[in-house]
């Protein structure tokens, strides 16, 4: 049984400067014939499943006028949704307001993800995302419909110093939003930042930053639970816990990643293809092999790492009887990193293929 649902909306309005998600610039044109599209795809391979979680991502899928919202969501009430389904919708700031927040929530919409990513117009600027309005009221407006807010922060800049990343934090803790996401710049191929010969921030300087991120958000009551992403208690991402507990899950859309019987599937990045029905680009066969290594690269992101017996129920198998552990700590049952190596958990987790 599949409990977890991404949808994929590729189109903006503007393209951001670091961005390598899947996306185009919107066409009204070009967004019906996707959302056909979308529907044929979800007609063809969803199998009637309740989901516990929904989440429709980009792109920006508030970049879509109405008429393109009532009909993405016509196709949405073909999913069976669980009585408590997270059901995320990610927002661009330029985007809320109040009738688009009262749409989403008459919707069903019970969480919003929203790119606020910097107060510092100079690094909003490097990162393309420059605001003409108040980022602050933009927040309190949503807070009036959505008591779930993630909001995204980027650091990492080239020329950031860390007073700058300080006065940034203070700001965001001053939002008081229930989630909070951290991402460190990467240079991606393709980005506008790449192709502009962008140089990327001083390593030591970026793991400063890091650090003090996790200190001072937890000062402040929020709960470290994976390496990127901060919660008030009870309200960790449900949809991307299923992630990093290598859960089952469902990816529609240009581009979108899914995990169903035993194989591991992402979809074409070509908007022609996928418009004309065809969607899947790589399928992977998982063996069990692939499947433990997956279970314990996803799982150790988790600041409370991975189950013994919850691998041992999946597998029959002892984890210290398939994998060399001796760089993890051990707390009851779980094996983790520990707290100062999360910064460095890439080469860690390289441990866990090839096994």
């Amino acid at each position: 049984m599949i409990e977890n649902c991404y949808i994929h909306i590729p189109f903006c309005n503007k393209i951001c400067n670091y961005c390598d998600f899947c996306k185009v610039y919107a066409n009204d044109e070009l967004i019906k014939k996707y959302l056909k599209a979308l529907s044929y795809e979800i007609d063809t391979y969803y199998t009637n499943d309740i989901l516990n979680t929904i989440y429709i991502g980009g792109g920006t899928p508030s970049s879509l006028e109405k008429e393109e919202l009532d009909y993405l969501f016509s196709i949405l009430n073909n999913l069976k949704k669980a009585e408590e389904c997270e059901f995320t919708f990610e927002c661009n700031l330029n985007d809320i307001d109040e009738f688009l927040l009262s749409y989403l929530k008459d919707k069903g919409v019970n969480r919003l993800s929203i790119g606020v990513e910097s107060f510092n117009k100079s690094i909003l600027k490097v990162l393309g995302r420059e605001y003409d309005f108040d980022t602050k009221s933009k927040i309190e407006l949503s807070k009036k419909y959505f008591s779930n807010i993630n909001i995204d922060l980027i650091y990492g800049i080239k020329g950031q110093t860390l007073d700058d990343l300080k006065n940034d934090l203070n700001k965001f803790i001053e939002l008081d939003v229930k989630h909070i996401s951290i991402y460190s710049l990467i240079l991606e191929d393709h980005t506008i930042l790449k192709i502009n010969n962008y140089e990327e921030i001083d390593e030591d300087l970026n793991r400063e930053m890091y650090d003090y991120i996790c200190k001072f958000l937890k000062e402040n009551n929020y709960n470290h639970y994976e390496i990127s992403n901060f919660s008030k208690e009870g309200y960790e991402s449900n949809h991307n816990l299923n992630y990093w507990n290598n859960g089952k899950y469902y990816g529609f859309g240009l581009g979108a990643s899914g995990y169903i019987d035993d194989i591991r599937y992402t979809n074409t990045r070509s908007i022609t293809k996928y418009i004309n029905n065809k969607y899947r680009y790589i399928m992977e066969n998982i063996t069990e092999k692939i499947d433990m290594e997956n279970f314990m690269i996803l799982g150790l992101r988790k600041t409370q790492g991975v189950s013994n017996t919850e691998f041992k129920k999946r597998y029959n198998k002892n984890i210290q009887d398939v994998f060399d552990v001796s760089k993890l700590e051990i707390k009851k049952d779980c094996y983790y990193i520990n707290e100062n190596n999360l910064y460095i958990s890439n080469y860690i987790l390289q441990d866990f293929i090839d096994i």
